[in-house]
């Protein structure tokens, strides 16, 4: 009920850019916004669509696959995905990257997530052509094929992570600004992988149908029911998608605003921040309390362990100049 206090009213756009009203929201970056973000983070999403069938369409496609050496199945595929990161990974990381950089070449991040989605279309690809030899194999003689053929496929996804996924998350963190670099980080996790799930969804119950038996049954778990399934129909569907990703990175427009959205976090990145100072007050104070001249100095010096120290230090060297070494020869 007192008049003593003021209270200021929200200011700026969580999701989007603010103006600059004081000199603290200099530092914050006004041009750049948590909108700027997700439009960055949707160019990956045709490349998440076909990530995220690992979990599913291929997990149901290898059910119906044999076993290789005893062991690995269709669950244990996932691993060729994680090996593939870590080295191609490495690969790009530490030979692809500084070799280009040797020659002043830069790769456009455009042409990364257009990268990115043509290795997740030729997984999909690849998913699609194991798809008809499970078909063909069983039509001539009945049998399994080897669950090591949907190998490549999760290889291939683990390589587009490389150029899709980490270059997301490298623009999507520098692209925002300094207070909502967390909250950015977030809604790019959501775009790779909340997003992508969800359009999964309605897609396959768009397309259940093909999931089905001649019955009318999506238990599909046995090669004879799966041979009746059209699953090779959602693959298609899949693969489209994933072109669609090449298609919209490399068109110019896309190109050019994205190369525009990293020179202006670079600008935020190069802009000087102004160095904090003391309030005049607070120095006023400590200079009243512990002596006109001496400041902030004067503070540390009262300390226990540093009056014992010097105290030792006289006792050992006297009063007068103490050369120290510290790990230099030029002491």
């Amino acid at each position: 009920g007192t008049r003593r206090y003021v209270k200021h009213s929200p200011k700026g756009n969580m999701f989007g850019s603010t103006q600059c009203c004081t000199p603290h929201d200099l530092d914050d970056g006004p041009t750049l916004g948590l909108d700027i973000v997700a439009r960055v983070s949707a160019l990956v999403v045709p490349f998440c669509i076909a990530y995220s069938q690992m979990a599913t369409t291929f997990i149901v496609q290898g059910t119906v696959m044999k076993k290789s050496l005893g062991y690995i199945d269709a669950a244990s595929m996932n691993n060729a995905d994680a090996i593939a990161v870590l080295f191609f990974g490495y690969m790009v990381g530490n030979i692809l990257y500084p070799e280009l950089a040797k020659r002043e070449i830069k790769i456009p991040t455009s042409y990364k997530f257009a990268f990115g989605s043509a290795l997740g279309a030729m997984a999909i690809g690849w998913a699609l052509m194991v798809e008809y030899k499970i078909h063909s194999t069983f039509e001539r003689n009945g049998e399994h094929i080897s669950v090591l053929w949907q190998a490549p496929a999760y290889m291939l996804i683990g390589c587009g992570e490389i150029f899709a996924v980490s270059a997301a998350y490298e623009v999507a963190f520098t692209a925002a600004p300094p207070s909502q670099k967390g909250l950015a980080s977030a809604a790019n996790l959501f775009f790779i992988g909340g997003l992508p799930n969800v359009l999964c969804i309605g897609l396959y119950h768009a397309c259940r149908h093909w999931f089905e038996n001649n019955q009318g049954r999506a238990h599909i778990s046995t090669l004879q029911d799966y041979s009746e399934a059209h699953v090779a129909k959602y693959f298609w569907v899949l693969f489209g998608i994933a072109l669609s990703g090449i298609v919209i990175n490399v068109l110019p427009p896309v190109k050019n605003w994205l190369e525009s959205v990293e020179e202006q976090a670079a600008d935020l990145v190069k802009t000087p921040k102004p160095t904090p100072t003391i309030g005049k007050q607070i120095l006023k104070k400590r200079q009243e309390t512990h002596g006109e001249g001496k400041g902030i100095l004067l503070i540390n010096e009262k300390e226990p362990l540093l009056k014992i120290k010097k105290h030792k230090d006289y006792l050992k060297y006297g009063s007068g100049p103490v050369l120290y070494k510290h790990g230099s020869m030029r002491a």
